[in-house]
């Protein structure tokens, strides 16, 4: 599937480790409580219905590539899904499509649906492929705090989960990652 991708700079890399600058960019966003594992589920479907049509415009927003004209817009869809706790809650997000700004979005119907513009930032990754299991992702997050600590950068949020690739596709080729933000003035 050719999704659109956050565009970032990567700056430093060691393997599956990488240091990146991302560019600014808008994302659909909700709320969700539960553990790891389902409210990741439900924010998806909640984020889903929003892009296929659940907005004040009725506009769709396919899950594929190329963007198509119809009698209701149709817009891609971008990975990744992100995920991070925010107190007892998790934030679910989709990127949406640079083509959008802020005010040419439709409005979503849900109130739990919000807009948001994501600054500039700096941000230390971790990729890997598998299932999306908490486990896994505590055993890479692990990892990529190591190697925050390794090279002294200052740490400027918490980390986030990244979902690339649809539950259809088979585990072991899943595009995973955990971002951690960095504070600006820590990079080369």
């Amino acid at each position: 599937m050719a999704l659109e991708k956050p565009s970032y700079t990567v700056l430093e890399s060691e393997g599956n480790l990488e240091l990146r600058r991302y560019e600014p960019y808008i994302v659909a966003e909700t709320l969700v409580d539960g553990d790891f594992e389902s409210a990741g589920n439900q924010g998806f479907r909640r984020l889903a219905d929003y892009i296929f049509g659940n907005n004040r415009s009725r506009q769709k927003m396919e899950m594929t590539s190329p963007v198509s004209q119809a009698p209701s817009e149709k817009v891609a869809m971008t990975a990744p899904v992100t995920m991070h706790r925010q107190g007892d809650l998790y934030r679910i997000t989709f990127m949406m499509p640079s083509k959008y700004t802020l005010e040419t979005l439709p409005e979503p119907v849900n109130p739990q649906v919000q807009l948001r513009q994501v600054p500039e930032e700096l941000v230390a990754a971790v990729r890997y492929s598998g299932t999306w299991s908490q486990q896994r992702y505590e055993s890479h997050k692990a990892e990529l705090e190591a190697w925050v600590t390794r090279n002294e950068w200052s740490i400027a949020g918490g980390p986030v989960f990244a979902r690339y690739d649809p539950p259809i596709k088979p585990w072991f080729l899943r595009r995973n990652e955990i971002l951690i933000p960095i504070a600006d003035g820590a990079s080369p």
